[in-house]
């Protein structure tokens, strides 16, 4: 299993017009597609957790699962792993401004095992900022997710 972090990533659902451009590990090369990664969110001076992780977002129904932010800045959380649908042949790196999913590539899952572990957008959140969960679908655009090259203080 690859160990290797992204240091520095965003994820969005909105439209872009960036131009393509390899997205890089934090060791400088190219993110496969299949391979699997750990996610760790910009350390910021009010974000000092670790990677991701599912976590219930309710008490009932427990399922699906959120997708959250690990309190312990050390843990790595679950590994990933990104995919074009549909499968793009002669693509084997995942790109800035491509539609992707994402998918947790854990063989520890314990619940909520009728759901998939891709994301999604939960399309039932009334929050500014919908809430990730899993049990997406590939088909889905609410599955579907984009990586943007961070600019500013976050590089």
């Amino acid at each position: 299993m690859k160990t290797c972090f992204l240091v520095t990533f965003l994820l969005a659902a909105a439209v872009c017009t960036h131009s393509l451009e390899e997205v890089k590990d934090s060791n400088g090369n190219p993110v496969k597609v299949g391979a699997k990664y750990f996610i760790q969110p910009v350390k910021t001076d009010s974000n000092n957790g670790g990677g991701l992780v599912p976590a219930a977002t309710n008490i009932l129904p427990f399922c699906p699962l959120g997708i959250t932010q690990t309190i312990l800045p050390y843990q790595p959380g679950l590994p990933v792993s990104f995919g074009y649908h549909p499968n793009i042949l002669g693509r084997y790196n995942v790109d800035t401004s491509s539609d992707i999913n994402i998918e947790f590539r854990s063989e520890i899952w314990p619940v909520c095992n009728e759901f998939s572990k891709l994301w999604a957008v939960d399309p039932s959140s009334t929050s500014k900022e919908p809430a990730v969960i899993i049990g997406g679908d590939p088909k889905s655009p609410n599955s579907a997710f984009k990586i943007e090259k961070a600019t500013g203080s976050h590089t």
